[in-house]
């Protein structure tokens, strides 16, 4: 039991230091060829951190374990916005720009309620689901590319960054990245099953919980940096888009490779757990937190203890089932 645990926090590490240095050497290389920053931030940054999640779901599925890549995309939705976001929303609500937050959050509902459909109807997420999800994300990346094209070009002033790292080293940056990544993902799913089945605890559960968390921990790292420097807004923005990726890129890649049934591990008042929990939760921890900052264009410190609480009382509610 204590190797799989030892391997599982391997894991872990090796998602989080390789999604660090495949964003340096993404962003190193976008910015070596004068893309704009905030492209790199809706595009390269916002896939970089959301690899693990795609790495992990895509493994899981393609070995079999459709319970853990279904789990994983709403356990990070609902951990990115009821505790990563939560937690910055209540140490420092402030405003926010409701235009910036339009799209991904039209994304995001509009994926949720092919997502939930499908899942309440057929139960069966195939390979044709996938592709449709897919194709919401190029139509999400290229809806970011236009609205960046008219974004002002960022002033050529520091060229030192530039100069500190070679192409080379940003080269090797993304490969190493994206292959600490792989193996990072490996040891997460393997040794995330054996825990749970020497434990009885469902995969599902795993999924919905450790390894969510575990995945979303760069968009905690960042969430963290920008409490630091008072940006909260901008912790909100990458929040929605890293959730809209968890849907249409994470889902969407592991459907469509691997296609799989919504798991029935637990159940609750004698319905599917995940039919009356886990995506209600997912719709409801965001609209919580999107719907007013559209609204008012600030986030208030209440919303921020109310996404606490629910993520706290979601967590108990999985382990006592």
């Amino acid at each position: 039991m204590l190797v799989p645990v030892l391997l599982f926090a391997v894991g872990l590490v090796l998602l989080i230091k390789g999604g660090d240095w495949f964003v340096d050497g993404a962003t190193g290389i976008a910015r070596r060829f004068k893309v704009p920053e905030l492209l790199i931030g809706a595009t390269v940054v916002s896939i970089g951190t959301t690899l693990p999640e795609v790495m992990v779901s895509t493994t899981s599925a393609m070995t079999g374990h459709g319970e853990i890549a279904y789990g994983n995309a709403i356990g990070s939705v609902i951990c990115n916005a009821a505790l990563i976001a939560a937690i910055t929303i209540a140490v420092r609500p402030g405003k926010v720009d409701p235009k910036s937050l339009r799209v991904p959050v039209l994304f995001f509902f509009v994926a949720a309620a092919l997502y939930a459909g499908v899942a309440y109807t057929t139960g069966y997420f195939s390979r044709p689901i996938g592709i449709v999800l897919l194709a919401m994300f190029v139509a999400y990346m290229v809806c970011n590319v236009l609205a960046m094209k008219n974004a002002p070009a960022p002033e050529d002033d520091e060229d030192e960054p530039e100069k500190e790292m070679s192409f080379a080293k940003e080269i090797g940056l993304l490969i190493l990245g994206a292959a600490l990544i792989a193996v990072g993902a490996n040891l997460l799913v393997d040794n995330g099953t054996l825990i749970a089945q020497a434990l009885g605890v469902p995969e599902s559960v795993i999924a919905l919980t450790f390894v969510a968390l575990g995945t979303s921990l760069p968009e905690l790292v960042t969430a963290i940096t920008s409490l630091v420097k008072g940006c909260s807004d901008l912790s909100l923005g990458n929040i929605v888009g890293a959730n809209v990726f968890n849907l249409v890129l994470v889902s969407g890649m592991s459907v469509t490779l691997a296609p799989f049934t919504v798991p029935q591990s637990s159940t609750l008042f004698g319905i599917n757990s995940s039919l009356v929990l886990e995506i209600p939760v997912m719709l409801a921890v965001m609209m919580i937190m999107t719907l007013p900052a559209l609204k008012r264009g600030k986030l208030s410190r209440a919303q921020g203890i109310i996404l606490l609480c629910i993520y706290a009382a979601f967590c108990a509610i999985q382990f006592t089932m």
